[in-house]
């Protein structure tokens, strides 16, 4: 997925059951993380700083998404375990990472294995990419997209 692509309007499953449609959400952007694994320290780095922020994401317009391969018991304990009221999608069939191009071969300690490549979507309210994130700073990822979106809306992070 690049700038340009447009996400489909059924992302998944999040972790409490439910349904998570862009159309769903008529007047907001969009910051759809992709992240590799629940309770793992850089992703609970991550959606922990993007929970903290999330009244900024909000007062800008933007719903933050969070989308992984766990499963939404996986997703329910780690969204429990860490405050996080925003959605989880369960992509437990790999659709939306590999339609997103974040599903890739990788390296770690000399082993190749397939694996979710830590990548951050913003999208328009028609989830429309407007920018791609590949090199995501997990511990400042909101930090991170404020500056990316400095000066697009009226609300200043600061």
């Amino acid at each position: 997925m690049n700038i340009g692509d447009k996400f489909p309007d059924l992302l998944g499953v999040d972790q409490n059951g439910k349904e998570i449609k862009l159309s769903d959400y008529p007047v907001k952007n969009f910051v759809i993380y992709f992240y590799p694994k629940d309770s793992t320290p850089g992703c609970t780095a991550e959606a922990c700083n993007f929970q903290a922020n999330l009244d900024v994401f909000n007062q800008m317009g933007y719903q933050v998404i969070g989308v992984s391969r766990d499963s939404e018991a996986s997703h329910q304990k780690f969204a429990g375990k860490n405050g996080l009221t925003f959605p989880l999608v369960s992509d437990t069939e790999g659709k939306l990472c590999e339609l997103a191009g974040v599903w890739q071969l990788k390296k770690m300690a000399g082993k190749e294995y397939w694996g979710i490549v830590r990548t951050t979507f913003v999208t328009d309210s028609t989830g429309t990419v407007t920018d791609k994130v590949e090199k995501v700073k997990t511990k400042t990822a909101s930090e991170q997209l404020f500056e990316l979106l400095d000066g697009r809306n009226d609300i200043n992070p600061a």
